[in-house]
């Protein structure tokens, strides 16, 4: 079975604790500390596999996990790092976290490796902390705590055109004829329940990969039938061709057909909608006209050519009028960027602090005339936050109002210009 969505558990590896240990050998009775340090935890990193086109596996194993860092140990050994965790996932994925929906990593392009939870670092041995004033430290440094995140797997084909239409107008048809894909073809409706690939390859003009997108049904972008499992698939498309049955053998209007699938689309995305479409007015060998009936492909044209959408009469069976079509999407295609659609990253695990209820405080210190922040949940968020890039002072002051801090600092009658120190970081502060 055809899997395009999982949603799964990931846990980076836990560093190691450094050791307390002290020399103890014949002859040195006092020997210095010999504490070794912990081992980081391995991480929990995506990588794409060529081989994959599901995410069938991610369906059955639904949690994941990277190993721990060994313990530091006597003598200045190291403790051994922890194995990475390595999630294989198809070209074309998109990684989200579950509860915001946020995007995390986009799989595509150039991005073939992506450290999505890095694993804690190993504490320091006591050896780390003799001093000349304290020559037998008897504590060391913990390892850092592991990280976990829950996320969605989405898989987003990678195609330069998506056809689109209501079931059993011939797209799988359509798809078999004019490139190396073959999906199964039967009169009825959902025949087709997965996406299909195929390699368009036009002489002297290149080629393109197109997408059959499954049978839509109106509601489709609310969830009705199997609607979500089909419209992500079109996200990455730069052009769609619409495909609609010309000749109505099922009883249905093909303009009527046409304006119901674009709401479906602008409804799902509006994005979507306003990408370039080509009209494949298909079954044209199956039109039979009554007297003074006017020809359908006529009425195509007459109601989206003057919206600049052009229509194409074609037979999927016989191939008739498809190589213009074909032609005409290339050239489509060629006006446009060529960069490929990739989602930006919304959200930023490694910024992302373990859940934690450690307390913290806020005092003011009259002796020096600053305001002291203190606390562990203080602690490790400075020990995980590159205070010199950008995105990571964004990050602290996010946390800090996030977490009510600056609302207390306020409290105690901090004005700008005053002096807030954490942990030997002293920080300016202004509204």
């Amino acid at each position: 079975m055809f899997a395009d969505r999982a949603r799964i558990y990931v846990r980076s590896g836990k560093g190691g604790d450094g050791s307390v240990s002290f020399r103890r050998e014949k002859y040195v009775p006092s020997g210095g500390p010999d504490g070794g340090d912990g081992g980081h935890g391995g991480s929990v990193i995506l990588e794409i596999d060529e081989g994959l086109n599901t995410l069938t596996d991610y369906r059955h194993a639904r949690k994941y996990r990277a190993e721990d860092g060994e313990n530091g140990s006597k003598r200045n050994c190291r403790g051994k790092n922890g194995n990475d965790c390595i999630l294989k996932v198809p070209e074309g994925t998109v990684i989200k976290e579950a509860e915001s929906g946020k995007v995390i990593t986009d799989m595509s392009g150039e991005n073939r490796r992506f450290v999505l939870l890095t694993g804690g670092r190993g504490g320091n041995g006591n050896q780390h902390y003799a001093t000349s004033t304290m020559q037998a430290p008897k504590y060391a440094q913990p390892g850092q705590p592991a990280r976990e995140l829950e996320i969605l797997m989405e898989l987003k084909v990678i195609a330069d055109v998506g056809l689109v239409g209501f079931p059993n107008v011939g797209k799988s048809t359509f798809l078999t004829r004019v490139s190396n894909a073959r999906p199964k073809i039967a009169n009825y409706h959902f025949t087709t329940l997965d996406p299909h690939l195929g390699v368009v390859d036009l002489p002297e003009a290149g080629g393109f990969v197109i997408a059959d997108i499954p049978g839509l049904i109106e509601g489709a972008s609310e969830g009705v039938g199997l609607g979500f499992e089909f419209l992500r698939h079109i996200e990455r498309t730069r052009v769609i061709i619409h495909i609609v049955d010309a000749a109505g053998t099922e009883g249905r209007d093909p303009v009527a057909d046409i304006y119901a699938i674009n709401r479906e689309l602008e409804n799902y995305d509006s994005g979507i909608a306003e990408r370039p479409q080509v009209i494949a007015a298909n079954k044209t060998d199956m039109i039979f006209q009554e007297d003074g009936q006017k020809d359908p492909v006529a009425l195509l044209k007459e109601e989206f050519e003057p919206k600049g959408i052009r229509v194409y009469p074609i037979s999927a069976i016989s191939g008739k009028g498809i190589r213009e079509l074909l032609f005409h999407v290339k050239e489509m295609l060629d006006k446009q960027e060529k960069k490929p659609v990739i989602f930006e990253q919304e959200f930023f695990p490694e910024y992302m602090l373990p859940s934690s209820d450690e307390p913290y405080t806020v005092t003011y210190d009259e002796e020096k005339s600053e305001y002291v922040v203190e606390g562990p949940r203080i602690e490790k968020m400075l020990g995980y936050t590159n205070l010199d890039s950008e995105r990571g002072f964004t990050f602290f002051q996010n946390f800090l109002k996030e977490n009510g801090i600056l609302e207390q600092l306020e409290a105690l009658g901090i004005s700008e210009g005053d002096t807030v120190r954490m942990y030997g970081l002293s920080f300016d502060y202004y509204r």
